[in-house]
């Protein structure tokens, strides 16, 4: 038993030596191989670690998609293949520029964006020894040195820049779009290549260092050009505003809405972008394969205008505007060739259509310029005589129901004013009716100060009565900006103040400052709410971006409608001027009563004829309006320029409310049917 004991123990211990020993050989084996990582191999390890970098860039994601306000896809984004140049450090300006030569004969580039200065430059970089000759010494020796490029910049004659072949400009087109990126950073060269130039890139990529051909996308226009210059345009980030955007977090190759709702919405529109994460050696070349984390497509944007009602509008306007210069007035009509259109729900100035048509007598074709409701002002006539009467009563120069005997106005200096014809004894809804020029110069006199019986002043305050009027007119929109959402707007042309009292009476009927129809429509929906100037708007709702096709996203905001100011005057005195433009439709004497007294719709408005040439007789006509009378649901204002003889305004009125209300009768939705669901499974 002893001896049994005795050799346990014995094995013990030489189990442990062991076990120690394989310890510490390992520890050993450690300790060296760490030693030669520190000792041998440090420096070599810290100059490899120092000399690399991580570098992040990025992708555009496809943005937001924009419907209209029955929730139809109007801007949408079509996938494309574009032709990207990815710079690494080494690519200097004179490789970028072979690899530029060598693209632009397998690709079609425009050239149409170039500047001058982009030229002068590009011929400097081809010939820089010979403009470097036209400097005299005497220039260089006088020229600080970094002043002397710019010196080289004056050297280069207007010939020299037309000297650059078509091939020349192409080269220089794709080079440019070449520098604008970072390096690592993918630049677009071309947005959505032909099959033929990405079968010709992806036969040469071995030799053209840095092209790559990737997926991307581009808008697309269901409703083809109707409303696309509104919904703006989407490029990269152009030269004049580079500061404006790098400095908001841009990325300079970013594409972003240069004009109108593209512009207007960017940072809604705008995805998350996709960012592709390198390592770089010490040269920025890149280390391995890059890390991809994907982007998320911007949100969506729901508009206000119906998009049917909008194509109906614009057929409208073509079918008047053809009429009219081909037909019975078309000797006349030689200047005529634009009409614009707005309409607008005066209760939340939801704005349903905006149209603009301009006639091209040499193509006979017509192009759309909706722009022109916001950018082009005119003279409006007595569309504004709603705003006069309003005025005057406001002021106490006459009451409700003040009467003023229409007949002609005789001066001491010979000059004699009258209306269209002579109306007799008018109160202020006659006046508006029959469009009483008469009245609104009274009005107009009194507020200057001057006492037509006694033919004297008795007060001297022809410019108080501009101030007067132009305040007034101002809480109706009009000279003013509408706040309609877009970058920006015209306010029309303030034509100054005078002391002429013959001044003041013209601007009372719409003949001396000048205003956009954007201002015309929200002055009338002013009168027909009641008094509240509403923001005029194109977006209804932002929506989160839906996968499913049939499906809406998430809403995350509507916008409300904003009262942006509410008019000093009387209620009662408001409803004067409504029952005149009721009057103007339906009464004995209305302007417009013969083309629309017999509506089922049971309009109110306010024709006008601005007197443009008094020689050749051209005018610009408009006409203002609403309907129903009693519980207005749609506001419109027309304009058309420089036209002689005809109703063109009128009869383009007509058509554009017919076409709402049979619209309407016809029963198109407001709203998506209500199997639709958005993302969260409500009912649209």
């Amino acid at each position: 038993m002893k001896t049994k004991s005795n050799k346990k123990k014995n094995h013990v211990p030489i189990r442990m030596n062991a076990l120690f020993l394989s310890v510490f050989f390992l520890f050993s084996v450690l300790v060296l191989r760490l030693g030669y990582i520190q000792i041998v191999k440090g420096e070599e390890y810290k100059r490899t670690a120092y000399l690399t970098e991580n570098v992040t860039t990025k992708l555009d994601a496809p943005r937001g998609k924009m419907f209209d306000a029955n929730y139809r896809v109007v801007v949408d984004n079509e996938p494309v293949f574009s032709i990207t140049y990815t710079r690494t450090r080494e690519a200097d300006t004179v490789k970028r520029h072979e690899i530029a030569k060598k693209m632009a004969e397998l690709i079609d580039k425009d050239s149409e964006e170039l500047t001058e200065r982009d030229k002068k430059d590009y011929f400097i970089f081809l010939n820089e020894e010979e403009v470097e000759k036209r400097i005299s010494a005497a220039e260089k020796e006088s020229t600080p040195p970094e002043e002397l490029y710019d010196l080289m910049l004056e050297k280069v004659t207007q010939e020299d820049i037309e000297s650059l072949t078509k091939q020349q400009l192409e080269v220089l087109s794709i080079k440019s779009e070449m520098d604008r990126g970072y390096t690592l950073s993918p630049q677009r060269i071309k947005i959505g290549a032909t099959k033929e130039e990405i079968a010709l890139i992806s036969e040469h990529l071995p030799e053209l260092e840095g092209v790559d051909i990737k997926p991307d996308a581009e808008r697309s226009y269901p409703f083809k050009d109707s409303f696309r210059d509104i919904f703006g345009q989407v490029k990269q980030i152009p030269k004049s505003k580079m500061d404006y955007y790098t400095s908001r977090g841009n990325d300079r190759n970013d594409m972003v809405g240069t004009s109108f709702l593209e512009e207007q919405y960017e940072s809604v529109l705008r995805g998350t972008k996709t960012k592709i994460k390198y390592v770089t050696d010490k040269v920025g070349n890149p280390v391995g394969d890059p890390v991809e984390e994907d982007g998320a497509r911007g949100s969506d944007l729901v508009l206000t205008v119906d998009m049917e009602l909008q194509q109906e509008v614009e057929k409208v306007i073509e079918e008047e505007l053809k009429e009219a210069i081909r037909g019975k007035y078309a000797y006349d009509n030689k200047e005529l060739k634009n009409a614009y259109v707005v309409m607008m729900d005066p209760n939340t100035g939801e704005i349903l259509s905006m149209a603009g048509k301009e006639y091209n007598r040499k193509s006979g074709k017509f192009n759309d310029i909706p722009f022109g409701n916001i950018y082009h002002s005119y003279a409006m006539g007595s569309t504004v005589k709603g705003a006069t009467v309003l005025t005057g009563l406001h002021e106490g120069v006459i009451e409700r129901n003040t009467v003023i005997n229409d007949a002609p106005l005789k001066f001491g200096d010979g000059r004699q004013l009258k209306s269209h014809a002579n109306m007799g004894p008018v109160d202020a809804v006659e006046a508006l009716e029959g469009s009483s020029n008469i009245f609104m110069w009274h009005i107009a006199m009194r507020l200057s100060g001057y006492d037509y019986t006694n033919k004297r002043f008795n007060d001297h305050k022809v410019k108080e009565a501009f101030d007067i009027l132009r305040n007034s007119y101002s809480q109706f929109g009009l000279g003013v900006p509408t706040g309609i959402d877009l970058p920006s707007e015209a306010t029309g042309y303030n034509t100054g103040m005078s002391n002429e009292l013959f001044q003041a009476m013209f601007f009372s009927i719409g003949q001396f400052d000048t205003y956009t129809p954007m201002q015309l429509a929200q002055y009338v929906s002013t009168i027909a709410n009641g008094g509240l100037r509403m923001q005029p708007h194109l977006l209804k709702e932002i929506r989160e971006p839906s996968v499913n096709p049939n499906k809406l996203g998430k809403l995350l905001y509507r916008f409300e409608p904003n009262v942006m100011n509410k008019i000093e005057m009387k209620p009662n005195h408001i409803e004067v001027v409504q029952k005149g433009f009721y009057e103007v439709m339906h009464g004995s004497n209305g302007t417009a009563a013969w083309i629309f007294k017999d509506k089922e719709y049971n309009p109110a408005g306010k024709t006008g004829t601005a007197e443009v040439d008094k020689e050749t007789g051209l005018v610009n006509k408009t006409l203002v309006g609403y309907a129903p009378y009693e519980n207005p649901e749609v506001a419109f204002a027309v304009v058309v320029p420089d036209i002689r003889e005809g109703y063109t305004n009128n009869e383009i009125a007509e058509g554009v409310l017919d076409a709402y209300f049979s619209l309407k009768k016809e029963g198109i939705p407001t709203e998506p049917e209500s199997k639709q669901t958005n993302e969260n499974n409500e009912p649209r």
